[in-house]
């Protein structure tokens, strides 16, 4: 079989993927059906793609295209994912999913919650540790998630949904950038809370 990774050239998922064998290609531009025929891909894995994979394409390839998003769907779905889960208070974690034609909306292969301290956190060790926690999922997972062990489960709840602009608003609570602590916004979604 031969796999199509969207995402990173030097993401650890490709670089393990070739370690134990698999046949892969990788790409972070946007991908064409013409593409996917001429490399005749069989299975794609999209981590860290930033762009949108069109029906045409996953109508190619039925139940052999996924998504490794961190965020514990279907809550914060699309954009900025560790940042939402800490301002709105809801679960944090990480997924594996079926892309279909929604952003993040697929069937749910697996997941797991991630916990953190936020009274030690930024937001950047804790988005580090989100992805420490789906390679390690994916790895484990890899053999089952290929030979479709895993029964999907479709997304329950209405969750949540956030483009990039919708973080403009908050920039103010990022004066350290991604080294703000979380705490400055678990503070801010307590005093906030409807």
């Amino acid at each position: 079989k031969k796999i199509l990774f969207l995402g990173d050239r030097d993401s650890p998922i490709m670089e393990w993927l070739i370690k134990i064998g698999e046949n892969v290609i990788q790409t972070s531009d946007k991908i064409t059906t013409e593409y996917v025929y001429f490399h005749e891909i069989d299975f794609i894995i999209s981590y860290g793609y930033r762009h949108i994979v069109r029906k045409n394409i996953l109508d190619l390839l039925p139940n052999k295209v996924i998504n490794l998003h961190i965020s514990y769907l279907p809550f914060n779905r699309g954009a900025d994912p560790n940042f939402w889960s800490f301002i709105e208070n809801t679960p944090k974690g990480v997924t594996i999913h079926y892309l279909d034609e929604g952003i993040d909306t697929g069937d749910i292969i697996t997941q797991e919650k991630v916990k953190f301290n936020t009274k030690k956190e930024t937001l950047a060790t804790s988005y580090e540790k989100l992805q420490l926690t789906i390679q390690k999922l994916f790895k484990q997972s890899w053999q089952d998630i290929i030979n479709k062990k895993f029964k999907p489960k479709k997304q329950v709840g209405v969750g949540s949904f956030h483009k990039v602009k919708d973080k403009i608003d908050f920039d103010y609570l990022l004066k350290d950038g991604w080294n703000t602590p979380v705490s400055v916004l678990v503070k801010y979604s307590e005093n906030n809370r409807i």
